[in-house]
């Protein structure tokens, strides 16, 4: 692994360990159930808030960060966890798979995230729930204005991660169906970079 991929693992790991975002995770992934997808496993933070309803855990990601750390992590998981090293845009797995799947702070990045999303609503079995929290664009236009000058610089520290993507469009334009949806704010954090979209999203066929 190159210099620069340890570093960004490793202030990826630091920051989202955090106190203030580990309580966003509970909550967010408290309905996760059965055959479940995960895009963006990262570090593999989410791995302890699953409830015991999740059998099976299936994860993609383009990255291989702290590798280590993160099979000590999967190791310590009440259920199977079975990763792939691939962008979430062409998922190799048939339709109606997964009973559901889940997204944390990854839409941010993904570099299109409707394609990877319609594939969510694809592998997905019929009333299927999509699970996400994620960061977005501000509905306060003072806000969202420094969102959009601070996108460039964020895209290049964060590897992609914008800051300015309405995370509700992006989920209702795959074609899911937002059932839930929680806007908010985290506290102790900035808001150009804590502006959330916590919800559940059904795949209707």
């Amino acid at each position: 692994m190159s210099l620069p991929d340890r570093i960004f693992g490793f202030l990826l790991d630091w920051s989202m360990s955090s106190k203030v975002i580990a309580r966003e995770r509970p909550p967010a992934l408290k309905d996760a159930h059965g055959d479940v997808l995960e895009l963006g496993f990262g570090t593999g933070l989410n791995l302890p808030y699953f409830p015991a309803a999740v059998k099976r855990l299936t994860v993609v990601d383009p990255e291989d960060l702290m590798p280590k750390r993160v099979a000590q992590r999967i190791a310590a998981a009440r259920f199977p966890v079975e990763r792939a090293k691939l962008s979430a845009e062409h998922l190799p797995f048939e339709d109606s798979k997964f009973d559901c799947a889940v997204s944390t702070f990854t839409l941010c990045t993904i570099p299109d995230a409707t394609a990877a999303l319609r594939e969510v609503r694809r592998v997905l079995k019929s009333g299927g729930s999509f699970l996400f929290l994620e960061h977005g664009l501000s509905d306060e236009p003072s806000v969202a204005k420094w969102q959009r000058r601070l996108d460039p610089i964020q895209r290049v520290l964060g590897r992609g991660c914008h800051l300015t993507r309405r995370i509700d469009q992006l989920v209702s334009d795959a074609g899911l169906e937002i059932t839930r949806l929680d806007r908010y704010v985290i506290a102790g954090i900035p808001k150009t970079h804590s502006t959330m979209y916590r919800g559940t999203a059904l795949a209707r066929k």
